[in-house]
């Protein structure tokens, strides 16, 4: 069972995701905070210390997903399970935790001001290793000779588009939220011109299960 001082902690951190996604962290107001979260402000304070310490706990939030998705680069595979995988995974944290993604990437968009040095160590550290994943596959033949680095970016570009550009996206496709069809055609649409476009061969079929 939850305890109260469980609940307490999601609700404002819930919260704090979405002022900060929406106003930037120097703008939003533990108030605003406690208001959505409907709590009083004390509590705030209470539990996280001060804005400070509240959006660091929630770039924490988005930091171990992350890190989670990235975990199929770290075991033994082939390419064309491990980046279908990864790109499940980058979407199923866009549709899950789409303002904590938001705050994330405007946190680098803005030099990482408030990620720690190990943080930011362990994020880059996380990353080369992709990369030179990338990078062996296609030393050994199992993939056509793209840059490593720019097609992890445009990955990494595909999948945060469904959190950051939801709004348009819904517009577009005139939706008012998008629904799990949505965000799993669009898992296939990216994992298919990865795939595709770097000569993978589909040694198994891609998983058709819905992202949740």
């Amino acid at each position: 069972m939850t305890s109260i001082r469980e609940r307490n902690k999601e609700l404002i951190l819930r919260a704090a995701s979405e002022e900060f996604a929406d106003k930037g962290f120097a703008a939003t107001k533990t108030s605003d905070i406690a208001a959505k979260a409907g709590l009083p402000k004390p509590n705030v304070y209470y539990y996280f210390k001060s804005k400070e310490n509240l959006y660091r706990e929630v770039l924490e939030s988005i930091i171990e997903p992350l890190q989670a998705a990235s975990s199929i680069f770290n075991q033994p595979g082939l390419p064309a399970d491990v980046l279908s995988g990864y790109i499940r995974s980058k979407i199923r944290i866009s549709r899950d935790l789409p303002f904590a993604s938001k705050v994330f990437a405007s946190e680098i968009m803005h030099g990482a001001p408030h990620l720690s040095p190990e943080q930011t160590e362990q994020l880059n550290a996380q990353a080369k290793h992709n990369i030179s994943c990338i990078r062996r596959w296609i030393d050994q033949g199992l993939m056509a000779e793209v840059d490593p680095h720019h097609l992890m970016f445009s990955i990494w570009a595909a999948t945060q588009t469904y959190a950051d550009f939801d709004w348009q996206i819904s517009t577009v496709t005139g939706k008012a939220k998008l629904e799990d069809a949505d965000y799993e055609a669009a898992t296939q649409t990216i994992t298919r011109l990865v795939l595709k476009g770097c000569e993978i061969a589909e040694h198994a079929p891609v998983a058709s299960e819905q992202v949740g």
